[in-house]
């Protein structure tokens, strides 16, 4: 009996050390989703009330600080631009030819009709420095053992008081999250799938997101070519790209 009482502490012991903490969970998912840069090429989907419409772009962003967009098709948005340096972010409208600067309640404003906003594109800070986190639970999504995160912000320039995140426990990756406001509300939630081994590190190549303040289906964003840590001239991050 004491051989087997044994045994069981032994086996109790190895999967509490075995465990992670929150915080080791989030910096993990930070290391696969965070880079020094990236070039993305993407395509998203904004599925309307009556009709969807596909949007394709290109990305480059170095760190939290510098990105720059260029939409690429449909003819309607192609050319249009996008700069963000720091907290400030500009886009460029070749219908206009003018470069508008997007700030305070604009950012809140949606993404070529999208159920992203401003504010969503311009924060790319890594989840440990803005928010503290909770291992709160376990739970199964398509056949994916998660961890459930309840996350608090700790700080106060953020667009989401608080967010609810399942990681996955093999990959370290997220595969659905729950945005919410101060006030508790739901505002958004998105659901990351096809995730897929890129240079070392587990990426979701497809997030669908879904304004619940909004109707409609949500916005499908789907990666089509993702490179980490590539040489991106210095040029691109400025004012002057805008209308090159």
């Amino acid at each position: 009996m004491k051989k087997v009482i044994v045994i069981l502490l032994s086996v109790f012991s190895v999967a509490a050390y075995a465990q992670p903490t929150a915080d080791e969970i989030i910096n993990r998912v930070d290391k696969n989703m965070s880079a020094e840069n990236q070039v993305v090429e993407s395509q998203m989907t904004i599925h309307g009330r009556r009709a969807s419409r596909t949007i394709t772009s290109v990305s480059y962003t170095v760190g939290d600080k510098k990105s720059f967009t260029e939409y690429l098709s449909p003819p309607r948005e192609e050319g249009t631009k996008m700069l963000k340096l720091e907290d400030q972010l500009w886009i460029y409208s070749p219908t206009t030819d003018r470069i508008i600067q997007i700030s305070g309640h604009m950012l809140r404003q949606s993404v070529m009709g999208s159920d992203l906003s401003y504010e969503d594109m311009m924060d790319d800070r890594k989840l440990t420095d803005v928010y503290s986190a909770e291992l709160t639970g376990n739970e199964e999504i398509d056949g994916r053992q998660t961890w459930v995160l309840e996350l608090e912000a700790t700080v106060p320039d953020i667009a989401y008081a608080s967010r609810k995140i399942w990681i996955d426990r093999e990959r370290y990756v997220p595969l659905k999250e729950e945005l919410f406001a101060k006030s508790g509300q739901l505002l958004k939630r998105s659901i990351m799938s096809d995730i897929t081994r890129v240079d070392g590190r587990w990426y979701p190549m497809v997030i669908v997101y879904k304004d619940m303040m909004k109707q409609g289906e949500g916005t499908e964003f789907k990666i089509t070519d993702i490179k980490f840590n590539q040489d991106i001239p210095e040029y691109i991050f400025s004012k002057a790209a805008l209308k090159q």
